[in-house]
């Protein structure tokens, strides 16, 4: 029974020493200093961020004027040798202008854009950057975002609000044969710029 137990170690020991040495490695990435149990929101330069863009403005002008003058001119009978013979002369006028215009303006924007922190400032807020291009056929369509973000404004699910977003700059620009078929042409550009 001893030669067994003698047996049984020296196998143990001899498959011990061939396997070489085990190394274990954490399931957590040892730069994720945030815990296992916390949510994965964006907070560090690199990381992404979803932003809604939910953005409305609407803007109404008017204007009155009133104008009115009137002007009253009387001359004499002319008198001497050469001027008698011009009769005594008045004239009355009365000019009135009067004008009203009206001007409604109204844009709504509805998107979601991908954002990246691009720096975070000596407040800790999350300075960030996005772009997102697309193009079909001949059609280009260009959506930029830049602005700042509170850690705290970014949701659970990782987005935050455009109206979150201090400082926002929001762009959508566009270009194509669409896009060139929408500008006024030469005759009424230069018509409105003579009136």
């Amino acid at each position: 029974m001893m030669n067994r137990s003698i047996c049984s170690a020296f196998i143990l020991a001899l498959v011990l020493f061939a396997t070489g040495t085990v190394y274990a490695e954490s399931l957590w990435s040892s730069d994720d200093t945030k815990a296992a149990y916390e949510d994965k929101k964006a907070y560090k330069v690199g990381d992404i961020v979803t932003v809604i863009v939910d953005e409305s403005a609407t803007s109404n002008v008017s204007a009155t004027t009133n104008i009115s003058k009137t002007s009253t001119i009387t001359a004499k009978k002319g008198t001497g040798a050469l001027l008698k013979n011009i009769p005594e002369t008045s004239y009355d006028g009365e000019n009135t202008v009067s004008a009203n215009g009206t001007t409604t303006r109204s844009n709504k924007v509805s998107y979601t854009i991908a954002a990246k922190i691009t720096s975070i400032d000596e407040h800790n807020n999350l300075k960030i950057e996005g772009k997102h291009l697309i193009q079909s056929n001949s059609e280009k369509e260009e959506i930029t975002i830049t602005g700042t973000v509170r850690p705290q404004d970014i949701g659970t699910d990782n987005t935050v609000a455009s109206t979150q977003i201090s400082d926002a700059v929001i762009k959508h620009s566009g270009s194509g044969s669409i896009s060139s078929r929408q500008k006024d042409g030469l005759i009424t550009r230069i018509f409105k710029w003579l009136f």
